[in-house]
Parts: C-alpha cells; structure tokens; sequence
C-alpha cells in the first residue's frame, strides 16, 4: 500500500532555481515581512536563504516538500536575525549605561577638583577681599550689608568683589567648561 502523505525528494539545480525562486519568493517575503515588520530586512533575508541554496555547489535535494524547506528556512534566519538584534540592542544599552557611568564618574572627580580649586583659591585671597567675598557669595548679603556690619564704603566693598572676582576667573580659567554645565543643570 502506497503511502501518498510521504513526499519525494526535490532537487534544486540550476535549472530549476528561477522557477523555485520565482514561485516562492513573493509569500517567503510576506511571511518574513509578518516576522520582523521590516520591508528591506525581510527581503534581505528571504534573499538569504535562496543564496545559501545557490552556494551548494551540487544539487540540492529536499526530503519534504520545497514550500515547507523554505518557510522553514525563512522562519530560522529571521529568528536567528532577531536574536542578533537583541543580542546587539543589550550590548549597546550596556555600552551606553558604563559609558554614562564613566561620564557620572569623570563629572564627579571634575566637581571634586573644581571644589578643591575654587576653596585654595578663596583661601589665598587677601583677608578683607576672602571676608567680603564669602559674604556675599556664600551668606549672599548685600553690598550695603556687608559694607554696614565691616565698617566699610560700599564702594569698597564692590572693587574688593570685582578683585576677588577676578582672581578666580584667572585661577579657575580651566574649570570654565564644568562650571557652565554646572550653572547650566542647576538653574531648572
């Protein structure tokens, strides 16, 4: 008793490739497009697969039936493409996370040293100049304030600000760049 539901063998060669390519091609490209929802990817990989077939240097025999060797076909390259892109997207997400860690970190030391910086040079300043100065930046009191509780002229007061200015423009001149980001982030 024949057994009709066992297919034959198929062999593609060259001279039955078109023909093969030609039949499938429009619904393996379907199938993939309904896998990925990527027009350009879906024909790169159905193309894929019938490359492979070409690349066998002999002919090509299938054990089951052609439509279902190359859906089959389609279905793993897409998967496999899918696994790539997941594979690449954690990579990336990795790469992007221990890149922003590194900028975390380098902006910190930055800071750390801007901090260090700006206190030597505060502490160098002339006495009177460091007073006036660290009352009105970091007590914030205005200059009449300050001129009032040190017995001095508000103009004093202002040319000891300018001068104390300054001399941390000159000192903290590298520092320029972090302290804009700083300004810049701080002020939302």
């Amino acid at each position: 008793m024949h057994n009709a539901s066992i297919p034959t063998a198929l062999t593609i060669n060259a001279q039955n490739f078109e023909e093969v390519y030609l039949e499938h091609y429009a619904a393996l490209h379907r199938y993939a497009y309904a896998i990925l929802y990527e027009d350009d990817m879906a024909d790169e990989l159905v193309q894929q697969v019938f490359v492979k077939i070409l690349e066998k240097k002999q002919s090509f025999q299938i054990h089951v039936s052609v439509k279902a060797y190359l859906y089959r076909s389609v279905h793993n390259e897409c998967l496999n493409y899918l696994k790539h892109e997941k594979v690449k997207k954690g990579y990336q997400e990795h790469s992007v996370g221990k890149k922003q860690y590194a900028e975390s970190a380098s902006k910190n030391l930055q800071y750390k040293e801007l901090e260090q910086q700006l206190s030597k040079s505060i502490n160098a300043l002339p006495e009177q100049c460091r007073t006036i100065f660290q009352l009105s930046r970091f007590e914030e009191l205005k200059y009449a304030e300050i001129a009032l509780q040190l017995g001095l002229s508000v103009k004093t007061i202002e040319n000891q600000i300018s001068k104390a200015l300054k001399r941390l423009r000159n000192d903290l001149a590298d520092y320029l760049p972090l302290l804009l980001f700083i300004l810049i982030n701080t002020r939302r």
